[in-house]
Protein backbone atom coordinates (compact mmCIF):
# COMPACT_ATOMS: atom_id res chain seq x y z
CA UNK A 1 0.00 0.00 0.00
CA UNK A 2 1.27 3.09 -1.24
CA UNK A 3 1.76 6.34 1.04
CA UNK A 4 1.83 9.70 -0.96
CA UNK A 5 2.22 12.96 1.44
CA UNK A 6 0.85 15.20 -2.19
CA UNK A 7 -2.14 12.45 -2.05
CA UNK A 8 -3.02 13.01 1.52
CA UNK A 9 -2.48 16.68 1.29
CA UNK A 10 -5.17 16.32 -1.56
CA UNK A 11 -7.36 14.88 0.16
CA UNK A 12 -8.03 17.64 2.86
CA UNK A 13 -10.85 19.99 2.19
CA UNK A 14 -8.98 23.19 2.83
CA UNK A 15 -6.69 24.21 6.02
CA UNK A 16 -8.67 27.13 7.05
CA UNK A 17 -11.88 24.59 8.18
CA UNK A 18 -9.86 22.02 9.04
CA UNK A 19 -8.90 21.66 12.74
CA UNK A 20 -5.48 20.22 14.19
CA UNK A 21 -6.65 17.33 15.65
CA UNK A 22 -7.85 16.24 12.38
CA UNK A 23 -5.09 16.92 10.29
CA UNK A 24 -2.67 15.19 12.82
CA UNK A 25 -4.92 12.50 13.86
CA UNK A 26 -7.97 11.57 12.23
CA UNK A 27 -7.06 12.63 8.20
CA UNK A 28 -4.09 10.61 8.73
CA UNK A 29 -5.55 7.66 9.89
CA UNK A 30 -8.49 8.16 7.67
CA UNK A 31 -6.20 8.17 5.28
CA UNK A 32 -4.69 5.16 5.66
CA UNK A 33 -8.25 3.34 5.80
CA UNK A 34 -8.75 4.76 2.48
CA UNK A 35 -5.28 3.58 0.31
CA UNK A 36 -6.53 0.32 2.30
CA UNK A 37 -10.15 0.32 1.26
CA UNK A 38 -9.14 1.38 -2.13
CA UNK A 39 -6.63 -1.71 -2.65
CA UNK A 40 -9.65 -4.11 -1.90
CA UNK A 41 -11.95 -1.77 -4.38
CA UNK A 42 -14.20 -0.95 -1.85
CA UNK A 43 -16.87 2.10 -2.12
CA UNK A 44 -17.02 5.18 -0.31
CA UNK A 45 -20.46 4.47 0.91
CA UNK A 46 -19.27 0.77 2.64
CA UNK A 47 -17.26 2.46 4.35
CA UNK A 48 -19.69 4.95 5.65
CA UNK A 49 -21.93 2.09 6.37
CA UNK A 50 -19.37 0.65 8.14
CA UNK A 51 -19.14 3.51 10.24
CA UNK A 52 -22.60 3.44 11.62
CA UNK A 53 -22.11 -0.08 13.10
CA UNK A 54 -18.94 0.79 14.80
CA UNK A 55 -20.65 3.65 16.11
CA UNK A 56 -23.59 1.97 17.32
CA UNK A 57 -21.65 -0.61 19.33
CA UNK A 58 -19.40 2.24 20.79
CA UNK A 59 -22.56 3.63 22.41
CA UNK A 60 -23.14 0.30 23.60
CA UNK A 61 -20.63 0.15 25.44
CA UNK A 62 -21.45 3.22 27.02
CA UNK A 63 -24.26 1.56 29.11
CA UNK A 64 -21.89 -0.47 31.93
CA UNK A 65 -20.95 1.29 34.44
CA UNK A 66 -17.27 -0.35 33.36
CA UNK A 67 -14.55 2.24 32.57
CA UNK A 68 -12.60 -0.67 31.15
CA UNK A 69 -15.40 -1.38 28.82
CA UNK A 70 -16.46 2.21 28.68
CA UNK A 71 -12.81 2.90 27.18
CA UNK A 72 -13.36 0.11 24.26
CA UNK A 73 -16.30 2.45 23.43
CA UNK A 74 -14.08 5.33 23.61
CA UNK A 75 -11.48 3.26 20.66
CA UNK A 76 -14.56 1.73 18.68
CA UNK A 77 -16.16 5.80 18.66
CA UNK A 78 -12.63 6.77 17.78
CA UNK A 79 -12.47 4.39 14.53
CA UNK A 80 -15.74 4.95 13.60
CA UNK A 81 -14.93 8.58 13.38
CA UNK A 82 -11.52 8.01 11.28
CA UNK A 83 -13.71 5.93 8.95
CA UNK A 84 -16.16 9.00 8.80
CA UNK A 85 -13.32 10.97 7.61
CA UNK A 86 -11.77 7.42 5.30
CA UNK A 87 -15.20 7.87 2.98
CA UNK A 88 -15.07 11.77 2.19
CA UNK A 89 -10.84 11.00 1.77
CA UNK A 90 -11.62 7.89 -0.47
CA UNK A 91 -13.90 9.63 -2.44
CA UNK A 92 -11.95 12.45 -3.26
CA UNK A 93 -9.30 9.99 -4.24
CA UNK A 94 -11.29 8.00 -5.98
CA UNK A 95 -13.45 10.81 -7.39
CA UNK A 96 -16.25 8.63 -6.77
CA UNK A 97 -18.64 11.65 -5.60
CA UNK A 98 -22.56 11.18 -4.64
CA UNK A 99 -25.20 13.41 -3.17
CA UNK A 100 -25.99 10.18 -1.42
CA UNK A 101 -22.58 9.33 0.30
CA UNK A 102 -22.78 12.81 1.79
CA UNK A 103 -26.01 11.97 3.16
CA UNK A 104 -24.56 9.32 4.32
CA UNK A 105 -22.00 10.91 5.62
CA UNK A 106 -24.46 13.24 7.57
CA UNK A 107 -26.56 10.90 8.80
CA UNK A 108 -23.42 7.94 10.03
CA UNK A 109 -23.38 10.60 12.84
CA UNK A 110 -26.55 10.55 13.92
CA UNK A 111 -26.94 6.76 14.14
CA UNK A 112 -23.71 7.22 16.23
CA UNK A 113 -25.57 9.45 19.05
CA UNK A 114 -28.43 7.75 18.85
CA UNK A 115 -27.47 4.60 20.23
CA UNK A 116 -25.00 6.73 22.69
CA UNK A 117 -27.88 9.05 24.09
CA UNK A 118 -30.35 6.23 24.59
CA UNK A 119 -27.59 3.68 26.23
CA UNK A 120 -26.55 6.70 28.19
CA UNK A 121 -30.12 7.43 29.45
CA UNK A 122 -30.44 3.42 30.23
CA UNK A 123 -27.41 3.62 32.40
CA UNK A 124 -28.29 6.34 34.46
CA UNK A 125 -31.56 6.01 35.76
CA UNK A 126 -30.19 2.13 35.89
CA UNK A 127 -27.06 3.30 38.71
CA UNK A 128 -28.61 6.76 39.59
CA UNK A 129 -30.33 6.49 42.60
CA UNK A 130 -31.37 10.55 42.52
CA UNK A 131 -32.58 9.78 38.66
CA UNK A 132 -34.05 6.26 39.71
CA UNK A 133 -36.43 8.46 41.32
CA UNK A 134 -37.32 11.23 38.28
CA UNK A 135 -36.68 8.27 35.11
CA UNK A 136 -38.13 10.93 32.90
CA UNK A 137 -35.87 13.62 33.52
CA UNK A 138 -32.78 12.26 31.72
CA UNK A 139 -34.77 11.17 28.76
CA UNK A 140 -35.79 14.86 28.56
CA UNK A 141 -32.74 15.97 28.91
CA UNK A 142 -31.13 13.50 26.04
CA UNK A 143 -34.30 14.72 23.79
CA UNK A 144 -33.56 18.22 24.06
CA UNK A 145 -29.59 17.53 24.15
CA UNK A 146 -30.38 15.39 21.06
CA UNK A 147 -32.05 18.28 18.90
CA UNK A 148 -29.91 20.91 19.83
CA UNK A 149 -27.06 18.33 19.08
CA UNK A 150 -28.47 18.07 15.55
CA UNK A 151 -28.97 21.58 15.19
CA UNK A 152 -25.27 22.67 16.05
CA UNK A 153 -23.67 20.20 13.73
CA UNK A 154 -25.78 21.09 10.45
CA UNK A 155 -25.06 24.70 11.37
CA UNK A 156 -21.63 24.14 11.66
CA UNK A 157 -21.39 21.86 8.53
CA UNK A 158 -23.92 24.47 6.29
CA UNK A 159 -21.06 27.74 7.34
CA UNK A 160 -18.07 25.43 6.18
CA UNK A 161 -19.39 24.56 3.04
CA UNK A 162 -20.45 28.73 2.85
CA UNK A 163 -16.63 29.64 4.05
CA UNK A 164 -15.10 26.95 1.39
CA UNK A 165 -17.45 28.20 -1.50
CA UNK A 166 -16.97 31.95 -1.22
CA UNK A 167 -13.13 31.68 -0.62
CA UNK A 168 -12.40 28.52 -2.84
CA UNK A 169 -14.93 28.51 -5.11
CA UNK A 170 -15.68 24.68 -4.50
CA UNK A 171 -18.14 23.51 -1.81
CA UNK A 172 -20.93 20.57 -1.38
CA UNK A 173 -23.35 23.83 -0.49
CA UNK A 174 -27.07 22.94 -1.46
CA UNK A 175 -29.51 24.54 -2.61
CA UNK A 176 -33.80 23.81 -1.28
CA UNK A 177 -35.09 25.02 -4.84
CA UNK A 178 -32.79 22.61 -6.79
CA UNK A 179 -33.09 20.11 -4.39
CA UNK A 180 -36.41 19.97 -4.79
CA UNK A 181 -36.43 19.69 -8.32
CA UNK A 182 -34.24 16.73 -8.03
CA UNK A 183 -36.71 14.99 -5.40
CA UNK A 184 -39.97 15.62 -8.41
CA UNK A 185 -37.76 14.65 -10.98
CA UNK A 186 -36.93 11.02 -9.04
CA UNK A 187 -40.51 10.90 -8.38
CA UNK A 188 -41.49 11.15 -12.13
CA UNK A 189 -38.60 8.53 -12.71
CA UNK A 190 -40.52 6.16 -10.06
CA UNK A 191 -37.28 5.83 -8.26
CA UNK A 192 -37.97 3.43 -5.10
CA UNK A 193 -39.63 4.66 -1.64
CA UNK A 194 -36.08 4.65 0.02
CA UNK A 195 -34.11 6.72 -2.22
CA UNK A 196 -37.36 9.12 -2.25
CA UNK A 197 -37.20 9.33 1.77
CA UNK A 198 -34.14 9.79 1.83
CA UNK A 199 -34.24 12.48 -0.33
CA UNK A 200 -36.53 14.20 1.46
CA UNK A 201 -34.82 13.91 4.67
CA UNK A 202 -32.28 16.00 3.13
CA UNK A 203 -33.97 18.17 1.58
CA UNK A 204 -35.68 19.06 4.91
CA UNK A 205 -32.28 19.15 6.50
CA UNK A 206 -31.22 21.27 4.23
CA UNK A 207 -34.73 23.66 4.09
CA UNK A 208 -34.07 23.84 8.06
CA UNK A 209 -30.40 25.52 7.37
CA UNK A 210 -31.43 28.07 5.11
CA UNK A 211 -34.22 29.21 7.37
CA UNK A 212 -31.94 29.62 10.33
CA UNK A 213 -29.51 31.69 7.99
CA UNK A 214 -31.66 34.53 6.11
CA UNK A 215 -29.44 36.87 5.82
CA UNK A 216 -27.08 34.07 4.35
CA UNK A 217 -30.25 33.62 1.78
CA UNK A 218 -29.90 37.26 1.04
CA UNK A 219 -26.57 37.25 0.32
CA UNK A 220 -26.59 34.41 -1.81
CA UNK A 221 -29.54 35.41 -3.82
CA UNK A 222 -27.23 38.52 -4.10
CA UNK A 223 -24.03 36.59 -5.47
CA UNK A 224 -26.12 34.83 -7.70
CA UNK A 225 -27.66 37.67 -9.55
CA UNK A 226 -24.43 40.01 -9.65
CA UNK A 227 -22.08 36.44 -10.58
CA UNK A 228 -24.05 34.24 -12.46
CA UNK A 229 -21.61 32.13 -13.82
CA UNK A 230 -20.61 31.52 -9.82
CA UNK A 231 -16.90 32.97 -10.76
CA UNK A 232 -16.83 35.09 -7.43
CA UNK A 233 -14.21 37.69 -7.76
CA UNK A 234 -10.81 37.91 -5.77
CA UNK A 235 -11.94 41.20 -4.39
CA UNK A 236 -14.76 39.46 -2.60
CA UNK A 237 -13.44 36.30 -1.50
CA UNK A 238 -10.50 38.64 0.05
CA UNK A 239 -12.56 40.00 1.71
CA UNK A 240 -14.69 37.52 2.78
CA UNK A 241 -12.14 35.11 4.18
CA UNK A 242 -10.99 37.38 7.21
CA UNK A 243 -14.44 37.89 8.42
CA UNK A 244 -15.28 34.09 7.87
CA UNK A 245 -11.96 32.57 9.02
CA UNK A 246 -12.45 33.34 12.88
CA UNK A 247 -15.55 31.50 13.09
CA UNK A 248 -14.15 28.02 11.44
CA UNK A 249 -13.04 27.29 15.00
CA UNK A 250 -16.52 27.93 16.43
CA UNK A 251 -17.66 25.34 13.84
CA UNK A 252 -14.88 22.84 14.89
CA UNK A 253 -15.96 23.16 18.68
CA UNK A 254 -19.58 22.18 17.13
CA UNK A 255 -17.86 18.78 15.37
CA UNK A 256 -17.20 16.10 16.65
CA UNK A 257 -14.05 15.94 18.13
CA UNK A 258 -14.71 18.37 21.38
CA UNK A 259 -18.24 16.82 21.77
CA UNK A 260 -16.47 13.22 21.88
CA UNK A 261 -13.55 14.44 24.14
CA UNK A 262 -16.45 16.22 26.88
CA UNK A 263 -18.28 12.35 26.01
CA UNK A 264 -15.47 10.83 26.88
CA UNK A 265 -14.71 13.46 29.92
CA UNK A 266 -18.04 13.07 31.75
CA UNK A 267 -17.74 8.49 31.31
CA UNK A 268 -14.43 9.23 33.09
CA UNK A 269 -15.98 10.95 36.07
CA UNK A 270 -18.63 8.20 36.42
CA UNK A 271 -21.37 11.30 35.14
CA UNK A 272 -21.94 10.67 31.65
CA UNK A 273 -25.21 12.84 32.58
CA UNK A 274 -22.90 15.95 32.71
CA UNK A 275 -22.27 15.39 28.73
CA UNK A 276 -26.25 16.37 28.10
CA UNK A 277 -25.50 19.31 30.55
CA UNK A 278 -22.38 20.62 28.37
CA UNK A 279 -24.49 19.89 25.07
CA UNK A 280 -27.34 22.58 26.09
CA UNK A 281 -25.27 25.44 27.76
CA UNK A 282 -21.66 25.32 26.42
CA UNK A 283 -22.93 24.26 22.43
CA UNK A 284 -25.56 25.81 22.84
CA UNK A 285 -23.84 29.03 23.90
CA UNK A 286 -21.15 28.96 21.38
CA UNK A 287 -23.96 28.12 18.83
CA UNK A 288 -26.06 31.04 19.19
CA UNK A 289 -22.54 33.45 18.89
CA UNK A 290 -21.67 31.76 15.96
CA UNK A 291 -24.64 32.33 13.85
CA UNK A 292 -25.18 35.98 15.09
CA UNK A 293 -21.53 37.05 14.08
CA UNK A 294 -22.30 34.76 10.99
CA UNK A 295 -24.97 36.61 9.73
CA UNK A 296 -23.58 40.14 10.62
CA UNK A 297 -20.85 39.42 8.22
CA UNK A 298 -23.90 38.02 5.67
CA UNK A 299 -25.65 41.24 6.54
CA UNK A 300 -22.42 43.25 5.84
CA UNK A 301 -21.39 41.51 2.80
CA UNK A 302 -24.94 41.91 0.94
CA UNK A 303 -24.87 45.67 1.54
CA UNK A 304 -21.67 46.15 0.16
CA UNK A 305 -22.38 43.98 -3.31
CA UNK A 306 -25.55 46.13 -3.98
Amino acid sequence: MKYSKEEFESTLKSPDTEEHIDIYFYRRLGYFFACLAREMHISPNAITIASIFIGIAAGICFYPADILVNVCGMLLLIIADAFDSADGQLARMTRQYSRLGRILDGMAGDFWFISIYVCICLRVNATSAWFAERPWLIWTLAVGAGLCHSIQAAMADYYRQMHLLCVNGKSELENSDLLRQKLEQSRKEGAGWLSLLVQRVYLGYTMNQEKRTPAMQCMRTALSKKYPDGNLPQAFRSQFRPLSLPLMKYTNILSFNWRSITLFISLFLGMPWLYFAAELTIFNGILVYMVCRHESICKRMTNELA
